[in-house]
């Protein structure tokens, strides 16, 4: 199993300190994080797609390229591009890019995104929201197979031939479908063949698993091989040498960001209470010592049937960059080699 983490580069209000901290000094913090998981062995470092004044990531393939010079083995994704709002050619392009930084190491994990600001913010209607989508992944993916391009839709100029460049050192370029909980996303992905990132955020991690025998079962009508239909799960969690010590760094952030979001969706705020049931044994936050994360990931292998890759949203809001950083070296020294010895002993079967 690959153990990853994922940023959206918040620069949200610190709620220790009262302040914000700048872009520049969120960067070079992102960048020594990656830096330092590439050095404790984790495998993958994705940064997500957000077009808001509390993230510093509307271009996450400008920050892979940097982070990409600051690594040698680690894989970096995007988590997620916002592909309805993007062009095909233009994301192709620049992760081919970073593929030829990293030497072979890039990802593009494409969604349709969790906020809206980018639709009307490159002038897209959403009431095209899901066709949107649908037209784009069909380019990208006809972009990966074919150096010339003939390609028509509705939303979009037609190519006639034209060569995209320049090409990637992976062929074919990594492209996963990163899903929330619509059953037809999940069909979507199987049916394509392509590699499923769950982004598990909420609620229990085993109501997931009909929404992936859904994707694994529309895969294997397609025609695709079992060992084609990877699944990866993200989700927000928090480490530190003691379990309690982990819930009181992360819970003032984690309270802060999602009761800001629950403001404009309607929701309550984030009381202590939700966010302990949250990250209790069966809940969705991965949130502990090292010994009881790599348990949990465990647990979730079970439950879903098998997993490839999880991911860990250590930032879902500003949070100390010390313990950041100390969080990264938990999960690659401790957690991970704990999950990997139990995985290649047999010791928990799907």
């Amino acid at each position: 199993m690959q153990i990853g983490i994922d940023s959206f580069v918040e620069t949200t209000l610190d709620p220790a300190t009262g302040t914000i901290i700048s872009p520049a000094e969120r960067v070079r913090d992102l960048l020594e994080e990656v830096a330092l998981a590439d050095q404790v062995g984790l495998d993958v470092f994705g940064i997500g797609e957000h077009h808001r004044k509390e993230f510093v990531a509307s271009a996450p393939a400008v920050l892979l390229a940097a982070a990409a010079a600051r690594s040698s083995r680690i894989r970096l994704a995007s988590a997620v591009t916002v592909l309805s709002s993007d062009d095909p050619v233009r994301v192709f392009q620049d992760f081919a890019t970073v593929d030829l930084i990293s030497q072979g190491r890039a990802e593009i994990v494409v969604g349709r995104g969790s906020f809206i600001e980018s639709y009307p913010l490159f002038g897209l209607d959403l009431n095209h929201y899901d066709s949107l989508f649908t037209e784009k992944l069909d380019l990208l993916l006809n972009i990966r197979e074919h150096t010339h391009v003939h390609w028509s839709g509705k939303h979009r100029a037609a190519l006639t031939g034209q060569g995209v460049y320049p090409r990637p050192v992976q062929n074919p370029l990594p492209v996963w479908i990163g899903v929330g909980g619509t059953p037809k996303s999940f069909v979507r992905a199987g049916t394509l063949g392509l590699p499923l990132a769950v982004a598990i955020i909420g609620g229990e991690p085993h109501r997931f698993r009909p929404l992936v025998d859904l994707y694994r079962e529309a895969g294997t009508r397609a025609g695709h091989s079992p060992e084609t239909l990877t699944v990866g799960v993200h989700s927000p969690g928090f480490l530190a040498d003691t379990t309690a010590q982990a819930a009181d760094d992360l819970f003032p952030a984690y309270a802060q960001t999602f009761t800001q979001i629950g403001k404009e969706r309607g929701w309550p705020p984030v009381t202590r209470a939700q966010f302990d049931a949250a990250r209790s044994a069966g809940g969705a936050l991965l949130v502990g010592d090292p010994e009881s994360i790599a348990e949990k990931i465990l647990y979730e292998y079970r439950v879903l049937g098998g997993i490839s890759r999880i991911t860990v949203l250590l930032t879902a809001g500003t949070l100390p960059h010390n313990k950041v950083m100390h969080a990264i070296e938990l999960l690659g020294t401790r957690v991970a080699p704990l999950v990997k010895k139990a995985l290649s002993e047999s010791a928990v079967e799907a």
